[in-house]
């Protein structure tokens, strides 16, 4: 009785210290993650609010070529999603296949806190992020990180900081992914400066992303407004000759969906154009006649399909822009049911380990379509599902499951699978199967 009345005051205590402070429990971290948390700055334009900065490494890189950074939305919910970021099997395999690491800041903004004091990177986010890229770089012994460009992923007032850190640090960003929020490049009241539009920025590959029932068909609602700042964002860049797009998730309002299906490959895409070979080297410019145009979509209007840029027609104001016939096809489809399709299966599961009952395994996500269940085949049949049902609330299931802002849930899932069935001292023959989210299996 006292044992359960001392668990329960524990239990207890821990609860209200979350309650308290939510960021209070963060996933633990050991190579190849490592962390660095800084205290609210009290210097004049400083980061009003602590943040931290979750960063993981390729297995066996030598010299890192970029940074592809995952930025979380505004309030606590979105700013708590960002703790498993780094974590992200999906995002790791596009960072792994060009060498770069995979971070994921978390600003410990309070519940009714100012938004923009962080997601404005003016307010002294941006420099918290490059000095958290320097202590990182002294702590994995990879001072390449403090130097090397960044491939910005936001969601929401992370849009609004991806787009912030792009029109200020154009020469560091290869490309940016801008779901549900863009900066302000335009007067508006009781809003802060906009930022300006810069040749250089216009150099760098932008995607606006956002949902249809964020003002683009669904006008109404608290999301609603979206459109209407994509649009004008994109507006302006274009005036600038930016290579910029547009895509509208059919299915989905602030959310992020099945996004990641055409945003990682649209990433792989501009990383591949983009990052140079030798460290230290700018970042390779990009001729927009190399690529395919269309025309801005519009609400009730069919996709036009993209053309070469030096084929279009149409007015180029108005027009947005694709690296290649692959992406531009994969928009279309995107366009129309987010039903990215892939051919190509999943990597197999490597050091399968049995001890007793107990299977653990190793795992990389495909990167066209992430990593869904698990089979585990004994003595050649299929015995289990790990998970037993893949879940998830916005969009294709997935093996880690997906929280709003496009994380994993906490916690972590685990490659494992405990075998009730087996019997004592019988030896049994175990195979474990990968499945992508469109189906496929590995071999």
């Amino acid at each position: 009785m006292r044992s359960l009345l001392l668990l329960l005051l524990i239990s207890s205590s821990v609860m209200a210290q979350q309650a308290e402070n939510p960021y209070s429990d963060p996933v633990p971290v050991a190579a190849p993650y490592y962390r660095v948390r800084y205290e609210a700055s009290t210097d004049e334009g400083g980061l009003i609010y602590p943040v931290n900065y979750t960063i993981w490494l390729p297995e066996g890189v030598k010299t890192l070529r970029g940074v592809i950074v995952h930025q979380h939305g505004c309030g606590v919910g979105s700013c708590r999603s960002g703790q498993t970021g780094a974590f992200d099997l999906h995002w790791q395999a596009l960072a792994k296949k060009h060498g770069c690491a995979l971070l994921s800041p978390v600003y410990e903004q309070p519940e009714t806190a100012d938004c923009q004091k962080w997601c404005d990177p003016r307010n002294g986010s941006s420099a918290a992020f490059q000095q958290g890229l320097r202590d990182l770089a002294k702590q994995t012994g990879h001072p390449e990180l403090a130097t090397v460009p960044w491939a910005i992923w936001g969601h929401s007032g992370g849009g609004h900081w991806a787009g912030g850190m792009l029109l200020m640090h154009p020469e560091r960003v290869a490309a940016a992914w801008l779901r549900s929020g863009v900066p302000m490049v335009v007067e508006k009241e009781g809003r802060p400066s906009p930022h300006e539009i810069s040749e250089a920025a216009a150099s760098v590959p932008a995607m606006c992303n956002l949902g249809t029932k964020e003002g683009f068909t669904v006008k109404e609602g608290r999301f609603t407004g979206v459109w209407s700042g994509v649009n004008t964002f994109a507006t302006k860049m274009r005036e600038k000759g930016a290579l910029i797009s547009i895509s509208v998730d059919p299915l989905t309002s602030h959310e992020c969906g099945n996004q990641r299906y055409l945003a990682i490959p649209w990433l792989d895409a501009c990383l591949t154009l983009r990052l140079p070979e030798d460290v230290g080297q700018p970042l390779a410019s990009i001729n927009e006649v190399d690529g395919l145009l269309t025309s801005f979509p519009e609400p009730d209007v069919a996709v036009v399909e993209p053309v070469a840029a030096e084929k279009f027609d149409g007015d180029k104001s108005k027009s947005i822009w694709f690296p290649n016939q692959a992406i531009a096809s994969s928009w279309v489809q995107y366009m129309h049911d987010s039903k990215v399709t892939d051919s190509t299966p999943p990597p197999a599961p490597t050091s399968l380990e049995v001890n007793g009952n107990t299977l653990t395994w190793t795992a990389e996500a495909d990167l066209e379509s992430g990593l869904a269940p698990f089979t585990i085949l004994r003595d050649g049949k299929s015995i289990a599902q790990v998970p037993a049902k893949s879940k998830n609330p916005f969009g294709r299931p997935l093996f880690q499951g997906l929280q709003y802002s496009d994380t994993p849930v906490q916690p972590l899932v685990e490659m494992t699978f405990v075998d009730e069935t087996a019997e004592a001292g019988k030896k049994y023959d175990y195979q474990v199967v990968s499945e992508n989210t469109v189906g496929l299996k590995s071999n």
